[in-house]
Protein backbone atom coordinates (compact mmCIF):
# COMPACT_ATOMS: atom_id res chain seq x y z
CA UNK A 1 0.00 0.00 0.00
CA UNK A 2 1.13 3.53 -0.74
CA UNK A 3 1.62 5.65 2.78
CA UNK A 4 -1.93 6.68 2.66
CA UNK A 5 -5.06 5.56 1.75
CA UNK A 6 -8.65 4.71 3.24
CA UNK A 7 -11.97 6.40 2.79
CA UNK A 8 -12.19 10.33 2.82
CA UNK A 9 -14.86 12.76 3.33
CA UNK A 10 -13.38 15.92 2.10
CA UNK A 11 -10.03 16.52 -0.39
CA UNK A 12 -8.16 17.32 2.69
CA UNK A 13 -5.61 14.26 2.85
CA UNK A 14 -2.03 14.64 3.54
CA UNK A 15 -0.49 11.63 2.74
CA UNK A 16 -0.24 10.24 -0.92
CA UNK A 17 -1.81 7.57 -1.82
CA UNK A 18 -5.69 6.41 -3.13
CA UNK A 19 -8.87 7.16 -0.68
CA UNK A 20 -11.78 5.18 -1.51
CA UNK A 21 -15.30 5.43 -0.68
CA UNK A 22 -17.72 2.71 -1.80
CA UNK A 23 -21.32 3.04 -1.07
CA UNK A 24 -24.81 2.38 -2.32
CA UNK A 25 -26.46 3.85 -5.21
CA UNK A 26 -29.36 5.38 -4.36
CA UNK A 27 -33.31 3.03 -4.26
CA UNK A 28 -0.03 -2.02 -12.18
CA UNK A 29 -1.45 -2.65 -14.86
CA UNK A 30 -5.19 -3.12 -14.96
CA UNK A 31 -5.25 -6.67 -14.51
CA UNK A 32 -7.13 -9.15 -11.58
CA UNK A 33 -4.87 -9.72 -8.21
CA UNK A 34 -5.30 -13.17 -7.73
CA UNK A 35 -7.11 -14.63 -4.23
CA UNK A 36 -6.29 -17.49 -1.81
CA UNK A 37 -4.25 -15.54 0.75
CA UNK A 38 -4.63 -15.74 4.27
CA UNK A 39 -3.33 -14.85 7.57
CA UNK A 40 -3.15 -16.59 10.98
CA UNK A 41 -2.05 -16.30 14.17
CA UNK A 42 -1.08 -19.92 15.20
CA UNK A 43 -0.21 -21.91 18.93
CA UNK A 44 2.68 -23.70 17.55
CA UNK A 45 4.85 -26.25 18.94
CA UNK A 46 7.37 -25.71 16.76
CA UNK A 47 8.42 -23.02 14.17
CA UNK A 48 10.09 -19.57 13.26
CA UNK A 49 9.75 -17.51 16.54
CA UNK A 50 8.92 -13.91 16.84
CA UNK A 51 8.33 -13.39 12.78
CA UNK A 52 5.76 -13.94 10.05
CA UNK A 53 6.35 -16.88 7.66
CA UNK A 54 5.18 -17.94 4.74
CA UNK A 55 3.48 -21.42 3.70
CA UNK A 56 2.60 -22.00 0.44
CA UNK A 57 0.26 -25.13 -0.33
CA UNK A 58 2.77 -27.12 -1.72
CA UNK A 59 4.82 -26.64 1.14
CA UNK A 60 2.82 -27.53 3.58
CA UNK A 61 2.18 -31.15 1.51
CA UNK A 62 6.15 -31.22 1.66
CA UNK A 63 7.80 -29.77 4.41
CA UNK A 64 5.37 -29.63 7.32
CA UNK A 65 7.39 -31.47 9.56
CA UNK A 66 9.80 -28.90 9.32
CA UNK A 67 7.98 -25.81 8.98
CA UNK A 68 5.61 -26.88 12.04
CA UNK A 69 7.49 -29.76 13.74
CA UNK A 70 4.60 -32.58 12.43
CA UNK A 71 4.07 -34.46 9.52
CA UNK A 72 0.93 -33.82 6.86
CA UNK A 73 -1.21 -35.99 8.86
CA UNK A 74 -0.21 -35.49 12.12
CA UNK A 75 -4.17 -34.83 14.75
CA UNK A 76 -2.31 -31.22 15.35
CA UNK A 77 -2.03 -30.13 11.71
CA UNK A 78 -5.82 -30.99 11.19
CA UNK A 79 -6.72 -27.24 11.17
CA UNK A 80 -4.44 -26.30 8.66
CA UNK A 81 -5.47 -29.05 6.31
CA UNK A 82 -8.98 -27.81 6.62
CA UNK A 83 -7.67 -24.33 5.99
CA UNK A 84 -5.23 -25.26 2.83
CA UNK A 85 -8.43 -27.27 1.39
CA UNK A 86 -9.26 -23.92 -0.33
CA UNK A 87 -6.05 -21.17 0.97
CA UNK A 88 -2.99 -21.41 -1.65
CA UNK A 89 -0.90 -19.11 0.65
CA UNK A 90 -0.62 -18.78 4.29
CA UNK A 91 1.14 -15.99 6.07
CA UNK A 92 1.71 -17.60 9.77
CA UNK A 93 2.66 -16.18 12.98
CA UNK A 94 3.54 -18.72 15.84
CA UNK A 95 1.98 -16.74 19.36
CA UNK A 96 3.66 -18.98 21.25
CA UNK A 97 7.39 -17.61 20.44
CA UNK A 98 9.81 -17.22 23.26
CA UNK A 99 9.75 -20.28 24.70
CA UNK A 100 12.53 -22.50 25.68
CA UNK A 101 14.57 -24.48 23.12
CA UNK A 102 15.48 -28.14 23.60
CA UNK A 103 19.01 -29.25 24.18
CA UNK A 104 21.74 -31.91 25.12
CA UNK A 105 25.00 -31.93 25.24
CA UNK A 106 25.64 -32.50 21.37
CA UNK A 107 23.25 -29.93 19.76
CA UNK A 108 20.52 -27.40 20.61
CA UNK A 109 17.27 -27.10 18.92
CA UNK A 110 16.60 -24.48 15.80
CA UNK A 111 13.13 -23.25 17.41
CA UNK A 112 11.71 -23.05 21.15
CA UNK A 113 8.64 -25.30 21.64
CA UNK A 114 7.77 -28.42 23.43
CA UNK A 115 8.17 -30.55 19.95
CA UNK A 116 11.88 -30.15 20.52
CA UNK A 117 12.08 -32.31 23.20
CA UNK A 118 11.21 -34.92 20.56
CA UNK A 119 14.31 -34.55 19.41
CA UNK A 120 16.85 -37.28 19.90
CA UNK A 121 20.65 -37.62 18.68
CA UNK A 122 21.52 -41.04 17.66
CA UNK A 123 25.42 -41.60 17.29
CA UNK A 124 27.36 -44.52 15.74
CA UNK A 125 31.24 -45.51 15.22
CA UNK A 126 31.40 -45.55 10.95
CA UNK A 127 31.05 -49.17 9.82
CA UNK A 128 33.76 -48.61 7.54
CA UNK A 129 36.25 -46.29 9.01
CA UNK A 130 36.33 -46.35 13.11
CA UNK A 131 37.59 -42.64 13.35
CA UNK A 132 34.64 -41.62 12.18
CA UNK A 133 31.04 -41.22 13.58
CA UNK A 134 27.43 -41.55 11.84
CA UNK A 135 25.48 -38.62 13.59
CA UNK A 136 21.93 -38.65 12.93
CA UNK A 137 19.02 -36.80 14.21
CA UNK A 138 15.72 -38.26 15.09
CA UNK A 139 12.79 -36.16 15.40
CA UNK A 140 9.80 -38.52 17.26
CA UNK A 141 10.63 -41.60 15.07
CA UNK A 142 11.32 -40.03 11.68
CA UNK A 143 15.42 -39.60 10.12
CA UNK A 144 15.40 -36.04 9.70
CA UNK A 145 19.28 -35.64 9.35
CA UNK A 146 22.59 -37.70 9.08
CA UNK A 147 25.74 -37.00 9.22
CA UNK A 148 29.62 -38.94 8.60
CA UNK A 149 32.36 -36.78 10.61
CA UNK A 150 35.75 -36.78 12.64
CA UNK A 151 34.64 -34.50 15.12
CA UNK A 152 31.57 -32.57 16.35
CA UNK A 153 33.17 -29.01 14.97
CA UNK A 154 32.37 -30.62 11.34
CA UNK A 155 28.78 -31.28 11.97
CA UNK A 156 27.14 -28.77 9.35
CA UNK A 157 23.84 -27.02 10.88
CA UNK A 158 20.21 -28.98 9.82
CA UNK A 159 17.01 -27.71 10.04
CA UNK A 160 16.24 -29.26 13.11
CA UNK A 161 19.68 -28.25 15.76
CA UNK A 162 22.71 -26.27 15.40
CA UNK A 163 25.49 -28.71 16.72
CA UNK A 164 27.74 -27.49 19.70
CA UNK A 165 31.53 -27.47 18.36
CA UNK A 166 32.93 -28.37 21.40
CA UNK A 167 31.20 -31.22 22.22
CA UNK A 168 32.89 -34.75 22.31
CA UNK A 169 31.45 -37.55 20.37
CA UNK A 170 30.79 -40.70 21.65
CA UNK A 171 28.60 -43.64 20.77
CA UNK A 172 25.10 -43.31 21.97
CA UNK A 173 21.55 -45.18 20.99
CA UNK A 174 20.02 -42.07 21.55
CA UNK A 175 20.69 -39.10 23.38
CA UNK A 176 17.54 -36.73 23.74
CA UNK A 177 17.02 -32.68 23.62
CA UNK A 178 14.99 -31.88 26.84
CA UNK A 179 13.76 -28.47 28.55
CA UNK A 180 11.72 -26.98 25.35
CA UNK A 181 8.63 -24.77 26.11
CA UNK A 182 6.11 -22.91 24.66
CA UNK A 183 5.47 -19.35 24.72
CA UNK A 184 2.52 -18.32 26.25
CA UNK A 185 -0.61 -16.77 23.79
CA UNK A 186 -1.47 -13.78 25.58
CA UNK A 187 -2.88 -10.29 24.33
CA UNK A 188 0.84 -9.08 23.80
CA UNK A 189 1.28 -12.41 21.51
CA UNK A 190 -1.65 -10.98 19.36
CA UNK A 191 -0.69 -7.40 19.70
CA UNK A 192 2.84 -8.22 18.32
CA UNK A 193 1.24 -10.32 15.57
CA UNK A 194 -1.04 -7.06 14.83
CA UNK A 195 2.23 -5.25 14.37
CA UNK A 196 4.09 -7.42 12.10
CA UNK A 197 1.29 -8.73 9.85
CA UNK A 198 0.10 -4.95 8.86
CA UNK A 199 2.73 -4.80 6.19
CA UNK A 200 1.55 -7.82 4.42
CA UNK A 201 -1.32 -8.08 1.89
CA UNK A 202 -4.00 -10.95 1.65
CA UNK A 203 -7.67 -11.42 1.47
CA UNK A 204 -8.66 -13.20 4.80
CA UNK A 205 -7.24 -13.34 8.61
CA UNK A 206 -8.46 -16.10 10.55
CA UNK A 207 -8.14 -15.87 14.32
CA UNK A 208 -9.44 -19.06 16.14
CA UNK A 209 -10.31 -18.00 19.40
CA UNK A 210 -12.86 -17.77 21.84
CA UNK A 211 -12.10 -14.70 24.24
CA UNK A 212 -13.84 -12.05 23.73
CA UNK A 213 -11.52 -9.23 24.88
CA UNK A 214 -8.74 -11.18 22.14
CA UNK A 215 -12.03 -10.50 19.58
CA UNK A 216 -12.44 -7.54 20.24
CA UNK A 217 -8.94 -6.44 19.60
CA UNK A 218 -9.12 -8.26 16.27
CA UNK A 219 -12.26 -6.68 14.95
CA UNK A 220 -10.63 -3.24 15.92
CA UNK A 221 -7.65 -3.92 14.38
CA UNK A 222 -9.75 -4.94 10.46
CA UNK A 223 -11.77 -1.85 11.05
CA UNK A 224 -8.67 0.30 11.57
CA UNK A 225 -7.14 -0.60 8.66
CA UNK A 226 -9.87 -0.64 6.11
CA UNK A 227 -11.12 2.23 7.03
CA UNK A 228 -8.43 4.21 7.76
CA UNK A 229 -5.64 2.67 6.04
CA UNK A 230 -7.06 1.09 2.87
CA UNK A 231 -6.06 -2.36 3.16
CA UNK A 232 -8.80 -4.58 2.49
CA UNK A 233 -9.41 -7.92 3.82
CA UNK A 234 -11.83 -9.57 6.09
CA UNK A 235 -11.85 -11.09 9.16
CA UNK A 236 -12.94 -14.73 10.36
CA UNK A 237 -13.98 -15.07 14.07
CA UNK A 238 -15.77 -17.78 15.66
CA UNK A 239 -19.09 -15.91 17.35
CA UNK A 240 -18.58 -12.29 17.46
CA UNK A 241 -21.04 -10.10 16.25
CA UNK A 242 -19.31 -7.43 15.04
CA UNK A 243 -22.64 -5.62 12.64
CA UNK A 244 -19.60 -4.92 10.21
CA UNK A 245 -18.88 -6.02 6.74
CA UNK A 246 -15.06 -6.87 7.44
CA UNK A 247 -15.83 -9.61 9.91
CA UNK A 248 -17.50 -12.79 9.22
CA UNK A 249 -18.43 -14.76 12.50
CA UNK A 250 -18.83 -18.36 12.38
CA UNK A 251 -21.92 -19.60 14.32
CA UNK A 252 -21.14 -23.58 14.33
CA UNK A 253 -18.62 -24.95 16.98
CA UNK A 254 -16.20 -28.36 16.50
CA UNK A 255 -16.65 -31.14 18.92
CA UNK A 256 -13.10 -32.95 18.27
CA UNK A 257 -11.48 -33.49 21.86
CA UNK A 258 -8.21 -31.23 22.44
CA UNK A 259 -9.37 -28.74 20.01
CA UNK A 260 -11.04 -25.19 20.27
CA UNK A 261 -14.52 -24.87 19.80
CA UNK A 262 -13.99 -22.11 16.97
CA UNK A 263 -11.62 -24.67 15.12
CA UNK A 264 -13.85 -23.89 12.12
CA UNK A 265 -12.19 -21.28 11.53
CA UNK A 266 -9.63 -22.95 9.80
CA UNK A 267 -11.79 -24.18 7.21
CA UNK A 268 -13.68 -21.07 6.76
CA UNK A 269 -10.85 -18.76 6.46
CA UNK A 270 -9.72 -20.58 3.62
CA UNK A 271 -12.82 -21.13 1.86
CA UNK A 272 -13.21 -17.31 1.96
CA UNK A 273 -9.83 -16.37 0.84
CA UNK A 274 -10.23 -18.72 -1.86
CA UNK A 275 -13.41 -18.17 -2.93
CA UNK A 276 -12.95 -16.61 -6.35
CA UNK A 277 -14.20 -12.53 -6.72
CA UNK A 278 -17.24 -13.83 -9.13
CA UNK A 279 -18.23 -16.64 -6.78
CA UNK A 280 -20.07 -17.31 -3.54
CA UNK A 281 -19.60 -19.85 -1.11
CA UNK A 282 -22.91 -20.33 -0.77
CA UNK A 283 -24.18 -24.00 -0.15
CA UNK A 284 -20.46 -25.19 -0.32
CA UNK A 285 -20.02 -28.51 1.09
CA UNK A 286 -17.84 -28.85 4.44
CA UNK A 287 -15.21 -31.21 3.20
CA UNK A 288 -12.72 -30.67 6.12
CA UNK A 289 -11.89 -33.12 9.41
CA UNK A 290 -13.57 -31.67 12.47
CA UNK A 291 -17.05 -32.58 13.97
CA UNK A 292 -18.94 -29.81 13.15
CA UNK A 293 -22.25 -29.23 14.98
CA UNK A 294 -25.03 -28.25 12.47
CA UNK A 295 -28.35 -29.10 14.03
CA UNK A 296 -30.46 -26.18 13.84
CA UNK A 297 -33.94 -25.83 13.35
CA UNK A 298 -35.87 -24.00 10.47
CA UNK A 299 -35.92 -21.28 13.22
CA UNK A 300 -32.65 -20.96 14.37
CA UNK A 301 -31.48 -20.74 10.60
CA UNK A 302 -33.29 -17.65 10.33
CA UNK A 303 -32.09 -16.04 13.14
CA UNK A 304 -28.82 -16.75 12.00
CA UNK A 305 -29.19 -15.31 9.18
CA UNK A 306 -30.82 -12.02 10.26
CA UNK A 307 -27.98 -12.00 12.88
CA UNK A 308 -25.49 -11.97 10.80
CA UNK A 309 -23.52 -15.44 11.02
CA UNK A 310 -21.94 -17.58 8.50
CA UNK A 311 -23.56 -20.69 9.23
CA UNK A 312 -22.88 -24.09 8.22
CA UNK A 313 -26.25 -26.67 7.94
CA UNK A 314 -27.01 -30.17 7.27
CA UNK A 315 -28.46 -31.01 3.96
CA UNK A 316 -29.19 -35.16 3.94
CA UNK A 317 -25.53 -35.97 4.84
CA UNK A 318 -23.45 -33.32 4.07
CA UNK A 319 -23.34 -30.14 5.83
CA UNK A 320 -23.36 -26.90 3.57
CA UNK A 321 -22.73 -23.10 4.24
CA UNK A 322 -26.16 -21.84 4.26
CA UNK A 323 -25.61 -17.91 3.14
CA UNK A 324 -22.52 -16.37 2.35
CA UNK A 325 -22.82 -13.35 4.63
CA UNK A 326 -20.93 -11.08 7.20
CA UNK A 327 -21.90 -9.90 10.60
CA UNK A 328 -23.19 -6.17 9.27
CA UNK A 329 -27.09 -6.14 10.29
CA UNK A 330 -27.52 -2.20 10.40
CA UNK A 331 -28.53 -0.91 7.08
CA UNK A 332 -27.56 3.04 5.95
CA UNK A 333 -28.36 4.99 3.25
CA UNK A 334 -24.60 4.93 1.88
CA UNK A 335 -24.15 1.02 3.28
CA UNK A 336 -26.80 -0.91 1.91
CA UNK A 337 -27.70 -5.13 2.63
CA UNK A 338 -25.35 -5.95 -0.56
CA UNK A 339 -22.79 -4.98 1.81
CA UNK A 340 -24.18 -7.99 3.86
CA UNK A 341 -22.90 -10.45 0.95
CA UNK A 342 -19.49 -11.53 1.39
CA UNK A 343 -19.60 -11.90 -2.22
CA UNK A 344 -20.20 -8.15 -2.71
CA UNK A 345 -16.73 -7.26 -0.41
CA UNK A 346 -14.87 -9.73 -2.41
CA UNK A 347 -15.39 -7.40 -5.40
CA UNK A 348 -15.15 -4.19 -3.78
CA UNK A 349 -12.19 -5.36 -2.14
CA UNK A 350 -10.84 -6.50 -5.53
CA UNK A 351 -11.51 -3.15 -7.01
CA UNK A 352 -10.07 -1.18 -4.53
CA UNK A 353 -6.61 -3.69 -3.79
CA UNK A 354 -6.09 -3.53 -7.36
CA UNK A 355 -6.61 -0.02 -8.47
CA UNK A 356 -4.64 0.96 -5.30
CA UNK A 357 -2.01 -0.79 -6.51
CA UNK A 358 -1.84 0.27 -10.08
CA UNK A 359 -1.97 4.22 -8.99
CA UNK A 360 1.16 3.18 -6.87
CA UNK A 361 3.21 1.72 -9.32
CA UNK A 362 2.20 3.11 -12.41
CA UNK A 363 0.71 6.83 -11.43
CA UNK A 364 2.51 8.05 -7.73
CA UNK A 365 4.69 10.48 -8.52
CA UNK A 366 5.28 9.55 -11.93
CA UNK A 367 2.03 10.71 -14.60
CA UNK A 368 1.80 14.29 -14.40
CA UNK A 369 -1.80 15.16 -13.57
CA UNK A 370 -2.97 16.96 -16.79
CA UNK A 371 -5.80 15.80 -19.52
CA UNK A 372 -3.34 13.08 -20.34
CA UNK A 373 -2.74 11.50 -17.42
CA UNK A 374 -5.93 11.38 -16.20
CA UNK A 375 -7.37 10.02 -19.54
CA UNK A 376 -4.77 7.25 -18.75
CA UNK A 377 -5.93 6.79 -15.35
CA UNK A 378 -9.12 6.58 -16.52
CA UNK A 379 -8.43 4.07 -19.35
CA UNK A 380 -6.59 1.48 -17.20
CA UNK A 381 -9.85 1.29 -14.37
CA UNK A 382 -12.16 1.12 -17.32
CA UNK A 383 -9.70 -2.06 -18.84
CA UNK A 384 -10.01 -3.43 -14.73
CA UNK A 385 -13.91 -3.30 -14.73
CA UNK A 386 -14.34 -4.61 -18.10
CA UNK A 387 -12.00 -7.89 -16.76
CA UNK A 388 -14.65 -7.87 -13.55
CA UNK A 389 -17.35 -7.48 -16.36
CA UNK A 390 -16.15 -10.64 -18.77
CA UNK A 391 -15.92 -12.60 -15.58
CA UNK A 392 -19.59 -11.63 -14.34
CA UNK A 393 -18.63 -10.04 -10.94
CA UNK A 394 -19.91 -6.98 -11.95
CA UNK A 395 -22.89 -6.46 -14.94
CA UNK A 396 -23.98 -3.18 -16.93
CA UNK A 397 -20.60 -1.36 -17.13
CA UNK A 398 -20.25 1.23 -19.07
CA UNK A 399 -17.09 3.64 -20.30
CA UNK A 400 -19.40 6.45 -18.86
CA UNK A 401 -19.73 5.01 -15.34
CA UNK A 402 -15.88 5.93 -14.34
CA UNK A 403 -15.14 9.63 -14.37
CA UNK A 404 -11.38 10.98 -13.75
CA UNK A 405 -11.05 14.60 -13.06
CA UNK A 406 -8.64 17.15 -11.19
CA UNK A 407 -8.88 16.67 -7.76
CA UNK A 408 -8.68 19.99 -5.09
CA UNK A 409 -5.10 20.30 -5.40
CA UNK A 410 -2.72 20.31 -8.12
CA UNK A 411 -1.37 16.93 -7.19
CA UNK A 412 -4.78 15.23 -6.54
CA UNK A 413 -7.12 13.55 -8.90
CA UNK A 414 -11.16 12.50 -8.30
CA UNK A 415 -12.29 9.56 -8.97
CA UNK A 416 -16.33 8.72 -9.56
CA UNK A 417 -16.76 5.06 -10.37
CA UNK A 418 -20.21 3.47 -10.36
CA UNK A 419 -20.51 -0.39 -10.66
CA UNK A 420 -23.35 -3.25 -10.17
CA UNK A 421 -21.80 -6.17 -8.49
CA UNK A 422 -23.45 -9.31 -9.74
CA UNK A 423 -24.23 -12.39 -6.84
CA UNK A 424 -24.84 -16.06 -7.30
CA UNK A 425 -28.68 -17.31 -7.30
CA UNK A 426 -29.61 -17.98 -3.84
CA UNK A 427 -33.64 -17.91 -4.11
CA UNK A 428 -36.33 -19.42 -6.27
CA UNK A 429 -39.72 -18.36 -6.66
CA UNK A 430 -41.76 -20.72 -9.46
CA UNK A 431 -45.13 -20.55 -10.45
CA UNK A 432 -46.69 -23.38 -12.06
CA UNK A 433 -50.05 -23.20 -13.94
CA UNK A 434 -51.23 -27.14 -14.41
CA UNK A 435 -54.21 -26.69 -16.99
Amino acid sequence: MALGGGTFTAQNKELPGAYINFVSAASANAALSDRGIATMPLELDWGVDGAVFEVTSGDFQKNSLEIFGYDYAHEKLKGLRDLFKNARTLYAYKLTSGGAKAENEYAKALHGGIRGNDLKIVIQVNADDDTLFDVKTVLGTTEVDAQTVSSAAALKANRFVAWKPDATLTATAAAPLSGGTNGTADGAAHQAYLDKIEAYSYNVMGVAVTNETTKGLYAAFVRRLREEMGIKFQLVLYNKAADYCGVISVKNLVQDEGWSEAGLVYWVTGVSAGCEVNRSSQNRCYDGEFSVYADYTQNELKKAIRGGEFTLHKVGSDIRVLEDINTMVTISDTQGGIFKENQTMRVIDQIANDIAVLFRMKYLGAVPNDAAGRVSLWSDIVAHHRQLERIRAIENFSDADVAVEPGATKKSVMVSDSVMVVNAMSKLYMTVTVA
